[in-house]
């Protein structure tokens, strides 16, 4: 079996619509018919949404891919030995760039008939990431030929064989594709500019993209007011409860003062009787022992 064949095959029915795969792939499996080829091409896997936009993006931005890679491999090699606000610094650079290139991604994609979410496009942000930071990331999107997203956590290599069609995938690199030139503006007068379509379309996904996050933003925003409304109510009901019991209580206290008082004047008399009766009783004893004594 011949790998070159099954790359060939390969980049073929990965350049393909996403939806037109499955089919592509089993039809030309079935044309191999008794051939060694037959069965690597029917286990080629179909890419997800994220893979397949990024296959997109290495045949028709070609140029701007090399760039993004020869971008990472500088700051990979510009690591070693770096002080942390320069690491800083690249790091910004890497973020910028990424963000640049997956909002390019997805207006190509959906010149190609498909709207990125924005899950795809936190993969394919992702997966840049990792080409830029591990090269063997960066072979495997550059082949053309990713099935799965990939991702770099810092802490170990980058599983580029497993998100890639063939193991010799890392070592292919998928061709460019040009875009069919436009129709001559003499012969369709008022032709639109087909940079400023593309420019068009970007801003268009960007602020699709910001309306999403806005309006998830502002969701969670108003289920917080809501929630809160509610606590809010449920407190003021509890304090009110609590105002009347301490009104209550207030009532009752000045009831217990009163009585308090009335009790303390009780006692107050009663301490003056007892006084008396102590001194009634001293005077009679002492009249008594006069008494006895005087027998």
């Amino acid at each position: 079996m011949s790998a070159e064949a099954v790359l060939a095959i390969a980049e073929e029915l990965y350049g393909l619509p996403l939806g037109d795969f499955t089919r592509a792939r089993d039809a030309r499996a079935r044309e191999l018919k008794g051939d060694p080829l037959q069965a690597a091409v029917k286990a080629l896997r179909k890419p997800s949404t994220a893979a397949w936009v990024i296959d997109l993006l290495v045949r028709y931005e070609t140029d701007q891919v090399d760039q993004m890679l020869a971008v990472g491999a500088a700051l990979r090699e510009a690591q070693a030995g770096m002080d942390a606000a320069a690491l800083r610094d690249l790091t910004r650079q890497r973020r910028q760039l990424t963000t640049a290139v997956t909002t390019r991604a997805r207006a190509l994609a959906r010149t190609h008939g498909l709207r990125v979410s924005q899950a795809v496009a936190d993969q394919i942000e992702a997966t840049l990431t990792a080409a830029m930071v591990d090269e063997g990331a960066a072979r495997a999107l550059r082949s053309g030929l990713l099935v799965a997203p990939l991702a770099a956590t810092g802490f170990a290599e980058v599983d580029a064989a497993g998100a890639v069609a063939v193991p010799e995938a890392l070592g292919f690199a998928a061709s460019a594709v040009e875009e069919p030139p436009p129709a001559p503006l003499h012969a369709v007068p008022d032709l639109p500019d087909t940079r400023a379509l593309d420019q068009a379309r970007e801003a268009l996904a960007r602020a699709e993209s910001a309306e999403a996050e806005a309006r998830g933003e502002r969701d969670r925003a108003q289920r917080d007011v809501d929630r809160l409304r509610a606590r809010s109510l449920q407190v003021e009901s509890e304090l009110e409860e609590v105002r009347r019991r301490l009104a209550d209580l207030e009532s009752i206290a000045q009831e217990v003062d009163a009585q308090l008082a009335e009790a303390e004047n009780a006692r107050d008399d009663a301490d003056t009787a007892l006084d008396d009766a102590v001194g009634d009783r001293e005077a009679a004893e002492a009249d008594l022992r006069r008494l006895e004594s005087s027998d």
